[in-house]
């Protein structure tokens, strides 16, 4: 049994779409991002850095992982799905997911904070992180005009990257212009696995909702204000 803490953002559906694409046995605990439950001491002692997702795998004696990258991995090794055995495989699939690391989430990630979150509009900063985020789509684009999935077969890249692409609205970038990309997103989006990945946590979970509640009344208020 794994104990998943969660909740609904990308990096949080990352970890549950491979929990549901493996198969594995998992609770759910979605912690209440507006109340700072990423930042007590008991979820702390889980993960240092203060983050959703992490995980406990009780299988292997309370073992804790964290950092949404590393438990795609290791749910891949522990597993043998979705992550090539041979050196090449594995490592093309590892770099696309550095791609998503390193760039694609936090790129996307500092988007939304300035198109969305911030009260005082910066324009450059808006401008900077929507175009690099754009930058990054048209990369996947190109790949993914010669192959069905970012490192040959469905992998962990593709985990990696969907749930950030598929709310390219919400960071103000466009998927005009970029059918490989939009074909791709479409393809992840039908999977089952991925659908009940993406409803972790539950919608009717209190804290999920009021966080749902939370964004929807900043996309009306940006709305109103365009």
């Amino acid at each position: 049994m794994i104990t998943l803490f969660t909740a609904a953002t990308p990096n949080g559906h990352k970890a549950s779409i491979m929990l549901e694409e493996t198969g594995l046995p998992y609770t759910v605990r979605s912690l209440n991002l507006l109340k700072n439950e990423q930042k007590t001491d008991t979820f702390l002692a889980i993960n240092p850095n203060g983050r959703i997702p992490a995980i406990i795998d009780h299988r292997h004696n309370d073992f804790a992982v964290f950092e949404s990258g590393a438990i795609l991995i290791y749910l891949a090794e522990q597993t043998g799905q979705l992550l090539p055995s041979s050196p090449q495989g594995r490592s093309l699939v590892l770099q696309w997911l550095m791609f998503q690391m390193g760039g694609l989430g936090p790129m996307q990630g500092q988007a939304n904070v300035f198109f969305r979150y911030v009260p005082e509009k910066i324009p450059f900063a808006i401008s900077r992180y929507q175009n690099e985020t754009r930058r990054l789509y048209e990369v996947m684009d190109n790949r993914l005009r010669d192959h069905e999935f970012l490192a040959g077969d469905y992998s962990i890249a593709d985990i990696a990257c969907f749930p950030w692409v598929r709310l390219s609205d919400w960071a103000g970038v466009s998927l005009e212009g970029l059918p490989a990309l939009q074909r791709w997103q479409d393809t992840l989006a039908a999977r089952p696995a991925v659908q009940r990945g993406l409803a972790v946590p539950d919608r009717d979970d209190p804290a999920t909702q009021r966080f749902r509640d939370y964004l929807q009344q900043f996309r009306h208020d940006a709305d109103t204000k365009s």
